[in-house]
């Protein structure tokens, strides 16, 4: 018996749209979510929350994994040589996904196109802040301090590359002052010296070291964004304080292997928007100081607007590393 064109047809058309033999549909094993930072720092503090947000709607447990080192481009590159099928994420950063380009230069590992926008999940200022022994406290005094003092202050930062690096060399160039950076594998070894006294000057992302300037650990002198943080609203914008052109937001997202099927792409943008937008956790990344993602025209992210942001940012943050003349030595 043989069949009729169109039944071979409707039983061809049926193949296709079935998957295939024991391929479950995504996701279904664990994700791990890779944090190119040390832990207690706001990239991980973002993707803890984002990782158990994305649990919930996604079904599947998805973990987070620190791969610390070389400005975040060594987590970066682990994902960059991952399979790409969706089971391992990036927490992208300005650094990672726009800053290190061009700080780095011949000696990155891995290119732009070697990675796909999937979403932005929140942005935060950063905070200058300095020791409780510096007689200053506010950023003119620093300015005048350091003036005074050339060369003799050091400024942390979690390490090279990072926007916490380039805001202080920011600030150095804008104000004319001399100060040794300092960098670190992390916000926590940071700020661990910071408290200590043994650097003067230091700059964070604010959820890191929210908690240790309203204890009074660390003395915060203004947030580098365009308008005061509720979470600290008697501290100062740089532009307040005298300093306009010394304005750093951070922003941390989703990244994943280029060859991620679009399907894939598409579903983790989806998860990672409506986690932005959750209530309870729209509540929680205020109190940390951060703000969730707000770009054009949904007020929310896609992978599309994702992609141009960071274009944007690695066009921008190439001319502060120019005219800084900041290196990754």
């Amino acid at each position: 018996m043989t069949l009729s064109r169109r039944t071979a047809l409707a039983a061809t058309a049926g193949l296709l749209a079935t998957p295939a033999l024991g391929q479950a549909p995504y996701p279904n094993r664990t994700i791990r979510l890779v944090v190119p930072f040390t832990p207690a720092g706001t990239t991980d503090i973002a993707a803890r929350i984002l990782a158990a947000g994305l649990s919930q709607r996604l079904g599947q447990t998805v973990v987070v994994e620190n791969r610390p080192g070389a400005g975040g481009n060594l987590g970066a590159e682990v994902v960059v040589k991952a399979d790409p099928d969706g089971y391992t994420l990036l927490m992208a950063t300005v650094s990672t996904a726009a800053i290190n380009y061009s700080l780095y230069g011949a000696k990155m590992p891995y290119k732009a196109e070697d990675l796909a926008a999937v979403g932005l999940f929140l942005s935060v200022p950063n905070a200058i802040f300095v020791t409780n022994a510096l007689p200053v406290r506010t950023l003119a005094e620093l300015v005048a301090y350091a003036k005074a003092n050339p060369g003799k202050l050091n400024h942390g930062s979690s390490g090279l590359g990072t926007s916490l690096h380039l805001t202080g060399e920011l600030l150095k160039t804008t104000a004319g002052i001399e100060m040794q950076h300092v960098p670190f594998r992390g916000a926590g070894p940071m700020l661990q010296e910071a408290i200590a006294g043994r650097i003067e000057v230091g700059v964070d992302n604010l959820p890191s070291v929210i908690g240790h300037l309203r204890e009074g650990r660390l003395r915060p002198l203004a947030v580098t964004d365009d308008h005061r943080s509720p979470a600290l609203p008697d501290v100062p914008t740089t532009a307040e304080a005298g300093f306009p052109a010394v304005q750093a937001v951070a922003w941390f997202g989703v990244q994943v292997p280029a060859r991620t099927p679009r399907p894939i792409i598409d579903q983790l943008g989806a998860a990672i928007d409506a986690v932005a937008k959750d209530p309870e956790v729209k509540a929680r990344i205020a109190e940390l100081g951060g703000e969730g993602p707000n770009l054009p025209p949904t007020g929310g992210t896609t992978p599309a607007a994702f992609e141009t942001f960071i274009k944007a940012e690695t066009a921008k943050w190439s001319e502060v590393v120019k005219k800084s003349g900041a290196t990754a030595e």
